[in-house]
């Protein structure tokens, strides 16, 4: 049986797999040792592949301690006080609490750097809150599932440190590209959940007070402090992004240590006397113990333990689809659509296909060393195009029929997947109507971007 048949048959073959519910690191897995046998490349080859990822990607680092940030800052309170501060400024507004549920979303992830972990806190701590306001549960839930999708561009960002990795660019400066998109994918979801909370009569409305806004600010300090010491560290060039990494987890550590205690004694409440009329009421008593920091530290080095060996794996994929040609013909169809423009928008047209069905780390380590160079090739600043790229990789994450952040939010709600489907289209609208405008304008990815 020929080559091109054996490939065509396993591949066919973890297809279905995936369809059948099949981890992805399983199904990538399966497919490389099958073409590797087929071609008949030895297996030292895909060890070595391996081996290099773990020992030269310094810049991988920063992935885990960025998702332990991501449960550290959720047991300190922090998300909870960004939460409250949020609400405080837009619980004037139709939709108030929808529209703080997506702020929260943007504040988290400018500490987190993680779509999932920004999907389920917001949406365990929020939804009950907005089903209680009157919004309808299905809506909630598919507020926390879009606002979720900027925890990979607001920096820090997992999927930047593995874009930077993969195409030898600056994180530091993806990081920084990052700040105008994200900020403006937060806009316009809310804009899209003001539309559909006006047009619902959804919300308990609350006046707005400067007192309450400056009460919350100073309440939620800590998360000010630490997005600015991100935000800082990376732009001014005091931190790498895997030092940047360390000094938040080192900082979020001694936050959840001193919360704690230093609540109690000061008579904050409990989590379980939130109210959507209370908040921001009261100081929230959170905050974890030395004893703790072992299990959060367990959970994060799970979610290590999934990601990291799907990159390590995908990155042999890539290198399989090289020397099957793989580059080559997408490449080449990509340049036969023309100039700038038509490269550019074959190329978004790509990803958010692929976005549909596959996860945002597989499409990244795929087809990002295949479409970015073919970007470049035509006058598109590879920064901007990282920006481009990585933003249409979130939009895949609200995409049927894969669409992770709707399966975190079902998960965390309680409301089926498929009954989020309905609430999730305009947010979809606006994010690729976002994505346009970040697509057709390069100075909103590269205007912050420090001059060297």
């Amino acid at each position: 049986m020929a080559d091109g048949t054996l490939i065509t048959l396993i591949s066919v073959g973890v297809t279905l797999l995936f369809m059948l519910g099949v981890p992805v690191f399983l199904v990538i897995g399966y497919w490389v040792l099958g073409v590797s046998f087929v071609l008949g490349m030895p297996l030292d080859n895909i060890g070595a592949a391996l081996a290099d990822v773990f020992t030269d990607g310094f810049a991988l680092l920063a992935m885990p301690l960025f998702i332990l940030t991501g449960d550290l800052i959720n047991r300190s309170g922090i998300a909870r006080r960004l939460s409250d501060f949020a609400y405080a400024c837009l619980g004037w507004i139709r939709g108030g609490l929808a529209m703080a549920s997506l702020g929260a979303c943007g504040l988290f992830a400018a500490i987190s750097g993680s779509n999932s972990a920004t999907t389920a806190t917001i949406g365990s701590m929020l939804h009950p809150e907005m089903v209680k306001g009157g919004y309808d549960e299905r809506f909630s839930a598919a507020t926390a599932a879009a606002g979720g999708t900027v925890g990979i561009i607001i920096p820090p960002s997992i999927i930047f440190i593995v874009y930077g990795f993969l195409l030898n660019l600056p994180i530091s400066d993806l990081f920084v590209a990052g700040i105008i998109p994200g900020t403006m994918m937060v806009i316009g979801m809310m804009f899209a959940c003001f539309l559909i909370c006006w047009k619902n009569g959804w919300g308990f409305l609350i006046p707005l007070s400067p007192l309450r806004v400056i009460k919350t600010a100073v309440g939620a300090w800590l998360g000010f402090f630490a997005i600015g010491l991100v935000l800082w560290g990376i732009y001014t060039g005091k931190f790498s992004p895997t030092e940047a990494a360390g000094v938040t987890v080192g900082f979020c550590v001694i936050v959840g240590f001193v919360c704690l205690p230093l609540y109690r004694l000061m008579g904050g409440r409990k989590d379980s006397d939130i109210s959507e009329k209370s908040i921001g009421q009261m100081l929230v008593v959170q905050g974890f113990g030395p004893l703790e920091l072992p299990s959060i530290t367990m959970r994060s080095a799970q979610i290590t333990g999934i990601l990291a060996p799907l990159i390590a794996v995908s990155v042999v994929m890539q290198q399989i689809l090289s020397v099957l040609g793989a580059q080559e013909v997408i490449g080449n169809f990509v340049i036969s659509m023309g100039g700038y423009y038509a490269v550019l928008f074959t190329a978004m047209a790509i990803v958010f296909v692929c976005g549909m069905v596959l996860e945002s780390l597989p499409v990244t380590i795929i087809l990002a060393p295949i479409l970015a160079p073919i970007a470049h090739s035509v006058g598109v600043e590879p920064v901007q195009f990282a920006v481009v790229f990585l933003v249409g990789a979130s939009i895949g994450f609200i995409t049927p029929p894969y669409g992770l952040n709707l399966y975190v939010a079902s998960g965390v709600t309680g409301v089926p997947y498929f009954r989020l489907l309905r609430y999730t289209l305009l947010y979809l609208a606006a994010l690729i109507a976002v994505w346009i405008i970040v697509a057709l304008v390069p100075a909103l990815s590269t205007m912050l971007l420090p001059q060297r």
